[in-house]
C-alpha cells in the first residue's frame, strides 16, 4: 500500500516502479495534492492517467474518476491492482455489474480501501449514486476524457454537461481535475467554462508526436493496400479504423484470409465478446483489430506499431486521437490514411437530417479533415495548427508524407493580396468557399443573393485555377495571415500579419495542393484492380502475342481467353501460381484451369530472366463481399428464373444483374441461359450476334451495334447474346 508521508519520487518508485516522471507529470500532481483545480491537456501516450491516480493514492479519501468507456475503467482497474495494491484499491461502478457486485464496490468504498472510484457520466447523475457519494469524502474528482463536454469537440456526450450540476450536489469546495488529449482552443474554453475551473492552472503540453509518421493516400483497391501493409509489418501490432460495422467485418475477414492474425470490434458485439477481443490484443495474441471509434480509448498498449484509418474520420480530434495510439512507447508509429470525396459526401448525408447548429458545426469540423488531406503541407504544421500550436515544418523531419514528397511551389504575393483584399472589402464576413467562389466567378446562390457578382473581383482569380486559391487560403491560415472565427460558422478574419501584409505587400511562395485524383467506390468490385505499380509494356505485348496464338490454335477470337484489363492486371501483379493468377479481376478458377498455364509459364519465365521484384499484394486473397449474391444468381440461373425476377428479389435494376451475370461468366463459371435468351431474342437474330462475335477482333457491345445496325438489335440482345458467346466458348 502507498505511504502518505512518502516523497513523491519514492511513492513513484515503490508503486509503479519509476524512476522519473514524464514531462510536467510532477508539476501537476502537486497542483492536485496542493488542492487546486487543474486542467492537462497532454497528447496521448503522455501519461495523463499517472496525473490523477498517484495522487489518489497519496490523498484521505477517495477519488472520482469519471471515464466514458467500461473497457478504459477495466483495463486501469485492472493496472492499478497488478502494480501490487489490493482488490479494493481501485474499483469503477457501471451499469455492467451485478447488485451484489454494486454492493461489494460501496462497502469497500465506505470502509475507506477504495482509494480510486471510476465512474461512468450516466452513473453519477443517479439519485442513488449521489446519495451514496455524499457519504464519503472525496479528494478530488477526475474528468477524463474532457473533450466530451464540447459540442465542438469530437465525441460529444450530453451527460457530461451535468458533471458539475452533480459535483456540486455531492460536496462544496471539491478539486476538479480536467483531462484530454484532444482539445482545440474552442473546445478548451468550453471545458472551463461548463466545469466552471475558468482559475484552474493550466498544464499543455505540446501536441507534437515527433516518433509518428503521417500518411494518406487516394483510395484505391483500399483492401488489398491495407493486406499488403499489414504484411509488409509482420509480428507488428496494429489497428485498423473503420466508419461502419460492416466494413469492419470484412475488412477482419479480409485479412484473416491472408494468414494475418485479426480480430473484429464494434459496439455490434456483446460485451463479452469484446472484452476478449481487447485482451487477446493486449496479450498479443492477435496482431491486428479491425475496428469501430470506440476501440483503444484509454487502452495501454504502448507498442502499437501503426494506425491505419479505411476511412477519414469526422474530425481532426477523432483523427490525432486514434493516430495517437500508435507508437505510445516513443518507437515506430505509422498513421496511414485513405481518402475518398465519396467517403466524404457519406458523412455529409448522415448529417443532413441534425439540427441546423449541429449540421453547421459538423460541417466545419469535417471541412477540416477535407483540406488536412488534401493539401500538400506538411502534414505535422496542419495538424498542431488546428490545436493552436505553431509549428516550423523543418522540424518534420520528413516524418510525413508531403515532406518526403516533391512540391510544386508557386510566388503568391500578388495571389495573397487579392485574396485579403477582397475579405477585407467583404467585411470579413464569409467562409473560404465563399472567398474561392467570387474569385473564381462562379454565380452559385449565395454569391447571387449578396450581389457578389457584381464585384470587380468576380472571376478575376479563374485564370489561377480554383486549386490555387484553395491552396493559398488554406496555407494563409497556416501561416496566420487570416484566421477562422470559430463561432461565426469558419468566417474569415485579418489578423495583425494580414493587415500589415496588406499595407507592406512581401515575396512569399506557397505549396500548390496535390490532387488526389479519382478514388474508387469502395464498394465496387467491377473493373480491373490496380495494384503493383506501372504496367509492364513488354510483358503485355508478350501476352497478347500468346493470347492470339492459343485463340488460333482454338478457333476463337483473343477475347474469349482473357480480356485485355486481365492481361494488363497481370503486367503489373506478374501471377506465377495457379492461385495467384485466380485473384486477377476477370480470371476466376475455371479461366485459371483452362487457359491459364501458358500464361503462368510464360510470366514465371519473364521473371527470372529480368529479376523482376514482385509485388507483395499479389498473393492477397479477396474477402469477396459480393460472393454469396453471385451463389445466389447461379442457383437461380440454376432454376430457370426470370433474370428480372432474381434482380428484383435482390433489389438490384436489370442492368445490374447483367453486370453481374457478365461478370459471373468473364471469371470461367458457365451458365445456361437458353432457357431465358430463347424467350427474348428471336433464332436468326441469336445466329446472326453469335456469328459476329466469332469473327470480332473485340468484345465491344458499341462496335457489335455499328456492325449490326443499332435499328436491328438493342444493347441488351447483344450483351446477352455475349454472355451466352463467351460461356460457350471461353469456359
Amino acid at each position: 500500500m502507498i505511504e502518505t508521508k512518502r516523497s513523491l519520487f519514492d511513492n513513484l518508485q515503490n508503486f509503479f516502479g519509476f524512476d522519473n516522471f514524464k514531462g510536467e507529470q510532477e508539476a501537476i500532481i502537486t497542483n492536485i495534492l496542493a488542492g487546486n483545480d487543474t486542467f492537462v491537456i497532454m497528447p496521448t501516450g503522455g501519461g495523463k492517467s499517472m496525473c490523477y491516480q498517484l495522487p489518489a493514492l497519496m490523498s484521505d479519501g477517495t477519488a472520482i474518476v469519471i471515464s466514458p468507456l467500461i473497457a478504459l475503467m477495466k483495463n486501469q482497474v485492472d493496472q492499478l491492482r497488478a502494480f501490487g495494491g489490493s482488490d479494493s484499491i481501485a474499483h469503477f461502478l457501471n451499469s455492467s455489474l451485478t447488485k451484489s457486485e454494486t454492493a461489494r464496490v460501496k462497502e469497500d468504498v465506505l470502509s475507506g480501501q477504495t482509494k480510486l472510484l471510476y465512474v461512468a457520466p450516466e452513473s453519477l447523475t443517479k439519485q442513488e449514486n449521489v446519495d451514496f457519494l455524499r457519504l464519503i469524502h472525496v479528494s478530488f474528482v477526475a474528468v477524463d476524457e474532457a473533450h466530451c463536454i464540447s459540442e465542438w469537440g469530437h465525441d460529444f456526450r450530453p451527460e457530461y454537461r451535468k458533471i458539475r450540476q452533480v459535483i456540486s450536489n455531492i460536496g462544496d469546495d471539491i478539486p476538479i481535475i480536467a483531462l484530454t488529449a484532444t482539445a482545440t482552443p474552442k473546445v478548451q474554453q468550453d471545458i472551463q467554462k461548463n466545469l466552471q475551473m475558468n482559475n484552474a492552472t493550466v498544464f499543455k503540453s505540446s501536441f507534437n508526436r515527433s516518433n509518428l509518421f503521417y500518411e494518406v493516400r487516394a483510395k484505391r483497391n483500399v483492401i488489398k493496400e491495407i493486406v499488403r501493409f499489414v504484411k509488409q509489418n509482420t509480428g507488428k501490432s496494429g489497428i485498423v479504423y473503420c466508419l461502419s460495422r460492416k466494413k469492419v467485418e470484412e475488412v477482419a475477414e479480409a485479412l484473416n484470409l491472408n494468414g494475418i492474425k485479426a480480430l473484429p470490434y464494434h459496439a455490434g458485439l456483446e460485451s463479452k465478446v469484446r472484452a476478449e477481443t481487447q485482451d487477446k490484443f493486449l496479450m498479443e495474441d492477435v496482431d491486428v483489430i479491425v475496428a469501430t471509434i470506440a476501440f483503444g480509448m484509454g487502452i495501454d498498449k504502448p507498442d502499437v506499431r501503426y494506425v491505419i484509418h479505411h476511412d477519414m474520420p469526422k474530425s481532426m480530434e477523432g483523427y490525432y486521437q486514434e493516430t495517437g495510439r500508435a507508437g505510445r512507447d516513443g518507437g515506430e508509429g505509422i498513421c496511414l490514411a485513405f481518402y475518398s470525396e465519396k467517403d466524404i459526401d457519406k458523412l455529409q448525408k448522415f448529417m443532413k437530417d441534425k439540427p441546423v447548429s449541429e449540421r453547421e458545426i459538423g460541417t466545419q469540423i469535417l471541412k477540416e479533415v477535407i483540406d488536412y488531406a488534401e493539401s500538400s503541407v506538411c502534414r505535422r504544421k496542419q495538424l498542431l495548427h488546428y490545436f493552436g500550436e505553431n509549428f516550423n515544418e523543418a522540424g518534420c523531419n520528413n516524418m510525413c508524407d508531403n515532406c518526403c514528397a516533391h512540391k510544386e511551389h508557386f510566388d503568391g504575393e500578388e495571389q495573397l493580396h487579392k485574396a485579403l483584399s477582397l475579405i477585407k472589402k467583404l467585411g470579413e464576413k464569409f467562409d473560404d468557399e465563399h472567398i474561392t467562389a467570387v474569385l473564381m466567378g462562379t454565380d452559385n446562390p449565395q454569391v447571387h443573393n449578396y450581389e457578389h457578382h457584381l464585384l470587380d473581383e468576380f472571376g478575376s482569380g479563374k485564370g489561377d485555377g480554383e486549386n490555387l486559391w484553395k491552396s493559398l487560403l488554406r496555407q494563409a491560415l497556416l501561416n496566420n495571415y487570416l484566421s477562422k472565427d470559430i463561432d461565426q460558422y469558419g468566417l474569415l478574419k485579418l489578423t495583425k500579419i494580414g493587415v500589415n501584409f496588406l499595407d507592406n505587400p512581401h515575396s512569399i511562395r506557397f505549396i500548390m495542393n496535390r490532387p488526389m485524383g479519382a478514388t474508387d467506390d469502395d464498394d465496387s468490385e467491377d473493373g480491373p484492380k490496380q495494384g503493383g505499380g506501372a504496367l509492364d509494356t513488354e510483358l503485355l505485348q508478350m501476352l497478347k502475342d500468346l493470347r492470339k496464338k492459343i485463340a488460333k490454335q482454338k478457333g476463337l477470337p483473343p477475347f474469349v481467353i482473357f480480356q485485355d484489363p486481365s492481361l494488363e492486371e497481370m503486367c503489373t501483379h506478374y501471377p506465377i501460381t495457379t492461385e495467384e493468377l485466380k485473384q486477377i479481376s476477370g480470371v476466376g478458377a475455371g479461366k485459371a484451369a483452362k487457359f491459364g498455364a501458358p500464361f503462368i509459364e510464360l510470366i514465371k519465365k519473364y521473371v527470372e530472366d529480368n529479376e523482376i521484384d514482385r509485388p507483395v499484394d499479389m498473393v492477397i486473397k479477396s474477402a469477396a463481399n459480393k460472393s454469396a449474391l453471385k451463389v445466389y444468381i447461379i442457383q437461380n440461373i440454376d432454376r430457370h428464373l426470370n433474370l428480372e425476377d432474381i434482380a428484383a428479389s435482390k433489389g438490384l435494376t436489370y442492368e445490374e444483374i447483367l453486370r453481374e451475370v457478365e461478370s459471373i461468366v468473364n471469371s470461367g463459371t458457365k451458365l445456361n441461359l437458353n432457357y431465358f435468351i430463347d424467350e427474348m431474342i428471336d433464332e436468326d437474330k441469336q445466329d446472326e450476334v453469335y456469328d459476329y462475335f466469332k469473327t470480332a477482333e473485340n468484345d465491344s457491345i458499341d462496335h457489335a451495334l455499328v456492325e449490326l445496325g443499332s435499328d436491328d438489335y438493342t444493347r441488351e440482345e447483344v450483351q446477352l447474346m455475349r454472355i451466352k458467346f463467351m460461356s460457350e466458348l471461353g469456359n
